[in-house]
């Protein structure tokens, strides 16, 4: 049976799909890499990689022994994380699975706090919409997840802040002067909940939708395209650092008058706040929340 060694050697092959990168993060000569590789398949009886000029690619017993392997690896790394957290100092891989608009705006903070702190641990970051970070935490890729909105989660729940969100534009002061203008609304692309959050209060404020409207993949590309004076947006306070020049900002305000807010949350299982990497990180961001609200 191959070594531990052996079947990280894989799963960077798998990753890689050529021989050439594989041998680099590998640290090792092609040659090498190729003749450890042979040992491997007669080890296995089979072939697990076709050759070619392309790169590699999986033969279906390759398939099966990769799918292994990485299960192999994933439970070596946990078991790893498991007999850190019995030391006292913080070590192993913090996996954190961020809504994009959290890990672009707010989170680089905290995780410079956290990498000046422990230098020992290291961190792996996702970014992408919330319904992607809670499958995310779901599939158990990462021990902890920030998400934006009202999640729909068993385990541990920890809400970090709120952020109201705000009518943004270089001409529009108000957001009763919406109807008075040819502007496009300029919306960023996200998940359908804070879709349905703009919409109800657009429907319920005006009874009509926009007169014209430009949609971009990206949260910042939507801002930059406000500030440059192309047309208004809604965007959440997270995205404006009060350093931004000749523009309006507006609050939108539900049916009692009240600030339309977000709310953001940190999530995770039970067992993984038994890390000593989590419990760092957790702390870490309670005390960056209390300084900000000083």
């Amino acid at each position: 049976m191959a070594s531990l060694s052996e079947f990280h050697m894989l799963s960077v092959l798998a990753q890689e799909m050529n021989m050439r990168k594989a041998a680099e993060r590998l640290f090792v000569s092609q040659p090498a890499l190729s003749q450890r590789l042979q040992n491997i398949e007669k080890e296995w009886g089979s072939r697990l990689f076709v050759r070619s000029q392309k790169g590699l690619s999986l033969t279906p017993a390759g398939e099966m022994v990769i799918k292994f392997v990485n299960e192999v690896v994933i439970a070596e790394e946990k078991v790893k994380e498991s007999i850190q957290s019995l030391n006292t100092e913080v070590y192993g891989t913090l996996k954190i699975a961020v809504a994009s608009i959290v890990g672009q705006n707010w989170l680089p903070q905290v995780l410079k706090k956290f990498v000046n702190t422990y230098p020992q641990a290291k961190i792996s970051l996702i970014t992408g919409w919330s319904s992607e970070i809670l499958r995310s935490l779901y599939d158990d890729d990462v021990h902890i997840g920030i998400i934006r909105g009202t999640p729909d989660w068993k385990g541990v729940k920890i809400p970090l802040f709120k952020d109201s969100l705000y009518l943004v534009d270089t001409e529009i002061k108000d957001t009763n002067q919406i109807l008075e203008t040819d502007r496009p609304f300029i919306q960023f692309k996200s998940d359908s909940n804070y879709y349905q959050e703009i919409q109800d209060w657009w429907l319920r404020k005006f009874k009509t939708p926009p007169k014209r409207t430009i949609v971009v993949d990206q949260i910042e590309t939507c801002k930059q395209m406000t500030l440059n004076g192309i047309g208004y947006a809604i965007l959440p306070a997270i995205t404006l650092t009060g350093m931004e020049k000749n523009i309006f900002i507006s609050p939108l305000e539900d049916e009692n008058e009240q600030p339309i807010s977000r709310d953001t949350w940190l999530l995770g299982y039970e067992s993984a706040f038994e890390l000593k990497q989590v419990q760092a990180f957790v702390e870490l961001i309670k005390q960056h929340i209390a300084e900000e609200q000083k």
